[in-house]
């Protein structure tokens, strides 16, 4: 009886799929008739962002794998300072994106692809444009206590956890392994031109 419910106790109260959907329909709910008004009000979109990738996203394994060869010599206060750090630029480029980015919806598709490991799985979505252009943005996702959590989002062929593990990378070499001025400095790289014109992820 305990190995069952222990196996019970494990079960994800929400598949990938689901998880991804409730998060788009949440902000999109709240932001639908309203985009004007905080393109005006910016902080407040970004406390909307703020607490909806809180539910989602695993902060800390995403720290960690920007800093990628790094991590092991960082202090834990570094590493600590890095993820809320990159926390805050995340959100930032995701509000700034979602009022200066022309869309028409965004919709999480029907049908998804098998995933070939228990704990991994990826979610696929897509942007519309106004102008009715389509762009896939694709979610990864790793089972953790119990909970599926996103650690990486592929937009229009971009592999955003990559691209910023090799910002962090040229920025380390470019400040001689400083941490400290690093993790003061950062501020990714990514805009919106770049994403549409996309990669080859």
């Amino acid at each position: 009886m305990l190995v069952v419910g222990s196996a019970q106790a494990q079960q994800p109260s929400q598949t990938p799929e689901q998880l991804i959907r409730t998060s788009i329909d949440e902000l999109m709910g709240e932001i639908e008739g309203r985009r004007d008004y905080f393109a005006n009000n910016v902080d407040e979109l970004e406390a909307l962002v703020d607490d909806n990738l809180d539910d989602i996203a695993d902060f800390r394994y995403i720290g960690a794998s920007v800093m990628g060869r790094y991590f092991q010599n960082a202090t834990p206060e570094q590493r600590s300072r890095f993820v809320n750090t990159f926390r805050q630029t995340l959100i930032d480029t995701y509000t700034r994106g979602l009022v200066t980015f022309d869309y028409r919806e965004l919709r999480v598709l029907d049908s998804q692809r098998e995933s070939r490991h228990d704990d991994q799985a990826s979610v696929a979505m897509e942007v519309v444009a106004t102008n009715g252009q389509v762009y896939p943005v694709s979610y990864s996702l790793r089972l953790s206590d119990g909970e599926w959590k996103v650690v990486n989002v592929i937009v229009n062929g971009i592999n955003l956890g990559l691209t910023f593990r090799n910002q962090f990378d040229q920025a380390m070499r470019d400040h001689g392994r400083d941490y400290d001025a690093v993790i003061d400095g950062w501020a990714p790289e990514v805009g919106v031109e770049e994403l549409e014109e996309g990669g080859s992820a």
